[in-house]
């Protein structure tokens, strides 16, 4: 067997940059370089190693949480067919990457961190930053890995990395069980060299597959479709990560079977689209809650039932409801008793299409769904053209961001208030143009993971929107950006504190209780006071951003042109209103739960209200 003497660090950069994905014919390579920041964990291996391949491009990010926000958004444009490493050093830097980790598994996205560890040779033991057990040495922070990885394994000998790297990539490259994958290397493993086998380095493919269902359940299914009256599809992120939105629009054509979005699915079908009922669940529009509310069969595509898409297991009351589950994860393909089409969501869809010939709703029902489709869309013109007195609404910037941009450019958000705004109101025409980090809603992720969409689509804008709060969770990505010449446009929304749980607060009685940022009130002891002073567009700028402050939607619509025009990043800075505009519909309902006993009557009355709609709870059997 021919062999290549190489450290550790070295045969598994070599390894990764060989490694490609393919689907349908298209070939891609699956990693796009490297991310992270170096310390004493991996500066003398991933580092040297980097150095010396420059082909695998590494780039310097400010945090390593940041890296994984900016690989994992970069894998949601691709598809998941393409992703970045990220290494970090052992301690803070490893577990400042377990949050993004876990939102990246949380969401379905393959990232590989390659933490540096402790050493594997004890004799310097206890070394810098490590975490000491009275119970085992056998551990280290990047222990903590393990819940959020969908893959776990750390390289004590040389030998091992022959084995473990083809798992990485069968976990990375597989559509079902896709996630963080963390590989941890010791520091002193790390430099160590060895005869690794050549056939390692060889380019290889990974065919990236679309199984079909099982005869017999899809037979079954067009049985159940064919039987109901009102039937309705949930169309999820799996939708968009197949490529199968033409497929989904020809089925709806043909079968007049209406549909609802989550938020990974907003984009399956163009807005306008009159079987496109919109937003559906806690967040969703009238129309769709009004049609989960009867469905009798709910067909989910690439869905896996977020208690926002079910308006906590209350949006479908019709007693003798059904579910299909169209899902390339057999987990989420029979969540609520439903019957499973595990499969790709293009081939399923293609063949049930086929076997569905002839069939159709009633018409009374499509004209219902596309009256809903059309009054929606009065709704969100009356929203963003809502006057909101001297400071502007949050539906007012939403509408005004989305009349300026193009088809095919990409609104990114993750946290806050905005996200069920932008659910509901959006007007998307393109799969892509709506990107949303909702499964973890991770505050921070923003210019991260708007940093790692622009990598994967250049030509098109990213306009991220984002409150302070969570523009202070993690600014420091403007500054790759403009190291990499990545123009990002930063609608920076300044309400002066968690808009979102304060308005959740205020919904369940406790008057938003710690979610203003202002200074603590001499008489009551509170953070009541006057608000801080901090100038967030001062400090975008202090990071080298281009900074425009609109007061008005008029002047923020001239600083949206004059961003435009920009070729680096640029903030446009507006003050909006706390309170969100836009009100739920029908069974729009989030279980938080609220205080059983408590001294204030607005929590009395918020648990009153509680215990009403955890009756209208069940399970789907």
């Amino acid at each position: 067997m021919k062999t290549k003497k190489l450290t550790v660090a070295q045969a598994t950069i070599e390894f990764l940059k060989n490694q490609y994905s393919e689907r349908d014919g298209f070939e891609q390579p699956f990693f796009a370089g490297c991310m992270g920041i170096f310390g004493h964990g991996n500066v003398a291996g991933f580092g040297q190693a980097l150095q010396q391949t420059p082909d695998f491009r590494y780039y310097l990010v400010r945090n390593e949480q940041a890296a994984v926000h900016t690989a994992a958004a970069y894998a949601k444009m691709k598809n998941r067919l393409a992703t970045f490493a990220c290494t970090s050093s052992i301690g803070p830097g490893a577990t400042n990457m377990v949050t993004a980790a876990a939102a990246a598994t949380i969401n379905r996205l393959p990232v590989l961190l390659l933490p540096g560890d402790i050493f594997a040779q004890r004799k310097v033991a206890p070394v810098l930053q490590q975490l000491e057990s009275s119970a085992t040495q056998d551990i280290s922070v990047n222990d903590c890995f393990k819940p959020v990885s969908k893959y776990w394994d750390r390289i004590n000998r040389p030998c091992q990395l022959v084995t473990s790297l083809p798992e990485v990539m069968r976990v990375l490259t597989s559509p079902a069980n896709t996630g963080a994958v963390t590989l941890c290397i010791p520091q002193d493993v790390q430099a160590e060299a060895f005869d690794f086998p050549v056939g390692l380095f060889q380019k290889r493919v990974w065919h990236i597959p679309r199984p079909r269902p099982d005869k017999n359940a899809l037979h079954r299914a067009v049985e159940l479709v064919k039987s109901s009256k009102k039937p309705m599809i949930i169309a999820g992120g799996g939708v968009i990560y197949s490529e199968a939105e033409k497929v989904l629009r020809a089925f709806v054509g043909q079968t007049g079977i209406p549909v609802g979005e989550t938020f990974a699915g907003k984009g399956s079908l163009d807005y306008d689209d009159p079987h496109n009922l919109g937003a559906v669940g806690a967040t969703g529009t009238e129309g769709a809650n009004a049609i989960s509310q009867e469905a009798d069969l709910v067909i989910g595509v690439g869905t896996r039932y977020s208690d926002f898409t079910t308006a906590s297991k209350t949006a479908f009351q019709n007693e003798k409801v059904k579910f299909i589950n169209i899902n390339i994860t057999e987990f989420d393909a029979h969540k609520h008793s439903g019957l499973a089409l595990t499969g790709d969501a293009k081939m399923v869809l293609e063949e049930l299409a086929e076997k569905l010939k002839g069939f159709k709703v009633e018409e009374n029902y499509m004209k219902k769904v596309a009256g809903f489709n059309k009054s929606w869309d009065e709704k969100v013109e009356a929203a963003y053209n809502a006057d909101g007195g001297d400071i502007p609404s949050q539906s007012e910037v939403i509408g005004a961001v989305n009349n300026f941009a193009g088809d095919k450019d990409v609104l990114l958000c993750a946290a806050g208030s905005a996200p069920g705004d932008l659910h509901k109101l959006w007007r998307s025409k393109d799969p892509k143009s709506f990107h949303l980090e909702y499964g973890y809603s991770c505050m921070g992720y923003e210019i991260a993971g708007g940093l790692g969409a622009k990598m994967a689509c250049p030509d098109r804008e990213i306009y991220i929107i984002q409150g302070d709060g969570g523009y202070l969770m993690m600014p420091s990505e403007i500054v790759t950006s403009l190291q990499e010449g990545y123009k990002l446009t930063i609608i920076l929304i300044n309400n002066h504190g968690f808009a979102s749980i304060g308005g959740l607060s205020k919904s369940i009685g406790s008057e938003g209780f710690g979610t203003q940022y202002s200074y603590r009130d001499q008489d009551s002891g509170q953070l009541e006071g006057k608000h801080l002073p901090v100038d967030l567009a001062a400090n975008a700028e202090s990071l080298g951003a281009k900074v425009f402050k609109a007061a008005d939607i008029a002047s923020f619509n001239e600083a949206l042109k004059k961003a435009k025009q920009e070729a680096i990043t640029s903030v446009v800075y507006i003050e909006t209103v706390p309170e969100r505009k836009i009100a739920g519909y029908g069974y729009a309902w989030w279980d938080v739960p609220v205080a059983e006993v408590s001294s204030s009557k607005p929590v009395q009355e918020a648990r009153e209200n509680y215990e009403k709609m955890k009756k209208d709870q069940r399970y789907y059997l």
